[in-house]
């Protein structure tokens, strides 16, 4: 059974009309009418007079009429170049959210996407009460710490992103050409994208896999597809094709612009062209001169269709790259295209209408590049065609173009619910000080919200259709931080010790702000926190008064009315028989005692002074070791005589008087011996010092050896 298919191209130059005949997989192109605009009624691929282009349809409309019978139906396309494409980022903290599945990344991607869009509508040259159909995105990069990476599932570090390039369409588009078509008596049958149709015919979904980038360069501009992985990932446009080189051979050889326009599709066919310009002169140029004044401009449309595949397709060029569109005759635009993306030359390629499979035409029809599309309108329309659909968003109705499989994410946009709703926020951490460190204390994370898609569990990427429910219940924010004390530090238990006989309870100090608080005292922003262990031999002795710091003391006496600084006596301290100091840190029931140290003595004082209280020296009598000790100062403490053991303290007042400078003499040493003379001795006697004859009041010196002999 044949079908007849009516499809319309509304260009910026031209509209064209064309009548397909479908039967099976085969199609006929039974007629074709092309009709360029009175005045410019399209600009960018939006109908800026829509009187003046249902004119125009019209025209078509009545002219294939009488050939083919009344017409009521229409497939059409939205133009590639209407389609806006625009980058968009979300950076978060993963010191504060944490990225665990593959839900939180389709949330971020969401985020990124709804920034696009948030760019988009507040771009000065874009009206803000514009509404726009994401008809498509493609992520082009993870980073984590600002490096790309392949996946942020279960990455540890401080900050995430997610770069995306989405494209929208803005729904004044689709009014302004169901408007035109009212107008042509007309109702619209399909409705597709021009890139769509042109990828339609010429890339089968098998070539899809590959990454391939369609340009379709017409005459006011070049609209741009990205195939890759069996989608259509990204779509963009630059504003320059064939108009730009129509103008550049104008200018140069001062022709008007129809003639130039003519002179420009004769340059693939002839050796050399004849041209008259506006004075009325005429001359035959060669045709490679003519390319050669057009190598600048050939050049800078290349470069920027090349630049814009690049920001498309994440900086890097595609496998090949396929040319449709009048624009596409150009001279020498394939080679300079592939110089640009540093292809082969091969890999660049123009695909007229002897590309399209099971396609046939009237002998009438020529075949031509900027038959493409038309044609692929036509069999998209059919193939893949465009339709609303209705679902519901928390009992909200919203309508989603579906320009491609929708998900609940498109239909989250549609109904305005940001992304960033979609978990609820962090809550507000506080900076304190914490024994003389600065610490930041996160509040606690928000809670992720619940989609339910007909009342079960999904994921904002699951497919939605017709007349579906989402339901969307928000997450909730999380908690400021609120800690006490005792949430900064480990369990710390109180202890039981005993100093001497006296029994001491040893617990942990707090200080917030100079002031001293319990374990369980909150904490604010901005405070400064101090907690002692407590559990030190200092404290301990702190807690029944005894003062370690004496330890560390001096204090002032006089000798012989001058000022001495004498050190305190040091105190001892002692667990069992272990000599601790009081930094040792306690145990539970440790038993400490405290003794006394050494106070200074009058003889201590004396040595400081450097005062001999007495002269001592050990010599040999007779054999026999003798000690003899000789006083040289008197001592008076305090205005009373004293002795060199006893103690001093602060402020005593001590005098040493000389009492004898005599050496020590031989006689001495009979004072401290219990010498006496052999009985029955008669004879005389011999004094000898070291055996050398002496007297007995001659100096005698320690370690000499003294001897009285009798004969």
């Amino acid at each position: 059974m044949t079908t007849t298919l009516f499809a319309l191209d509304i260009g910026t130059r031209s509209v064209v009309g064309i009548i397909l005949k479908e039967n099976g997989d085969h199609y006929h192109v039974a007629d074709l009418v092309s009709i360029e605009h009175k005045e410019r009624s399209m600009i960018d691929g939006q109908i800026h007079n829509i009187l003046s282009v249902a004119k125009v349809i019209i025209e078509i409309k009545e002219l294939l009429e009488a050939k083919h019978g009344p017409l009521k139906r229409v497939s059409v396309a939205a133009a590639g170049r209407a389609l806006v494409t625009m980058k968009g980022s979300i950076n978060i903290d993963l010191s504060k959210e944490s990225i665990i599945s593959t839900e939180d990344v389709n949330r971020l991607e969401l985020s990124a996407v709804q920034n696009a869009q948030q760019k988009l509508l507040t771009a000065k040259e874009q009206p803000t009460n514009d509404y726009y159909y994401c008809v498509g995105y493609s992520v082009l990069h993870y980073k984590l710490e600002e490096q790309k990476i392949g996946s942020l599932i279960d990455q540890i570090g401080n900050s995430a992103a997610v770069e995306v390039i989405a494209t929208f369409l803005p729904q004044v588009v689709v009014e302004s050409l169901l408007s035109a078509l009212k107008r042509a008596g007309l109702e619209m049958e399909a409705l597709t994208l021009e890139p769509i149709a042109a990828i339609q015919v010429l890339i089968p979904p098998s070539m899809r896999r590959l990454n391939v980038a369609l340009v379709d360069i017409g005459a006011g501009t070049s609209d741009i597809a990205i195939a890759d992985n069996d989608t259509v990932i990204a779509y963009g446009m630059v504003p320059a094709a064939g108009d730009a080189v129509t103008e550049a051979l104008s200018n140069e050889y001062l022709l008007d612009f129809p003639i130039a326009e003519k002179i420009k599709r004769q340059l693939k066919d002839s050796e050399n062209v004849v041209m008259e310009d506006i004075l009325g002169f005429e001359e035959t140029i060669p045709t490679n001169d003519v390319t050669d004044k057009l190598t600048p401009t050939t050049q800078h449309i290349a470069q920027l269709i090349a630049d814009e595949i690049h920001r498309l397709n994440n900086e890097q060029s595609p496998k090949a790259v396929i040319l449709v569109g009048g624009g596409s005759l150009t001279p020498n635009l394939p080679s300079e295209l592939s110089t640009f993306l540093d292809l082969p030359k091969n890999r660049v390629a123009i695909r007229g209408l002897e590309a399209l499979t099971n396609i046939t035409f009237e002998e009438s029809i020529g075949t031509s590049p900027d038959l493409v599309t038309p044609i692929g309108i036509a069999i998209a329309a059919k193939r893949a065609p465009i339709h609303y659909m209705a679902v519901t968003v928390n009992d909200k109705k919203v309508r989603l173009f579906e320009l491609k499989e929708m998900t609940i994410a498109d239909a989250l946009l549609a109904s305005n619910i940001s992304a960033k709703d979609l978990y609820g926020k962090p809550g507000h951490g506080i900076r304190i000080s914490f024994n003389g460190e600065d610490l930041i204390l996160p509040g606690e994370h928000g809670k992720p919200s619940i989609i339910l898609l007909n009342g079960e569990p999904a994921s904002s990427k699951d497919l939605v259709k017709n007349e579906d429910s989402i339901v969307v219940i928000l997450g909730k924010d999380g908690q400021d931080a609120a800690p006490n004390v005792q949430d900064l530090v480990e369990e710390i238990n109180p202890i039981q010790v005993k100093i001497d006989e006296q029994s001491i309870r040893l617990t942990p100090e707090v200080f917030i702000n100079g002031k001293q608080m319990q374990m369980n005292s909150p904490i604010y922003d901005r405070d400064i926190v101090t907690v002692s262990q407590a559990q030190n031999l200092a404290v301990a002795l702190k807690k029944i008064g005894h003062n370690t710091l004496n330890n560390q003391q001096s204090f002032i006496i006089y000798v012989n009315k001058k000022p001495l600084k004498l050190p305190q006596a040091e105190t001892l301290y002692f667990l069992g028989t272990m000599p601790i100091k009081p930094t040792y840190n306690l145990s539970n029931n440790d038993h400490v005692t405290i003794r006394p140290g050494k106070s200074s003595t009058i003889a201590d004082v004396a040595a400081l002074s450097g005062i001999k209280i007495s002269e001592k020296m050990s010599v040999t009598f007779n054999g026999e070791n003798v000690t003899i000790q000789k006083k040289r100062y008197n001592i008076i403490l305090n205005g009373h005589p004293s002795t060199k053991t006893k103690s001093v303290r602060p402020n005593d007042k001590i005098v040493f008087t000389p009492i004898d400078e005599n050496p020590i003499l031989f006689s001495d040493v009979f004072s401290f011996t219990d010498f006496a003379l052999p009985s029955g001795v008669t004879g005389s006697y011999q004094i000898l010092r070291n055996g050398i004859e002496s007297r007995f009041n001659e100096q005698i010196f320690g370690g000499d050896n003294l001897e009285i002999s009798f004969s």
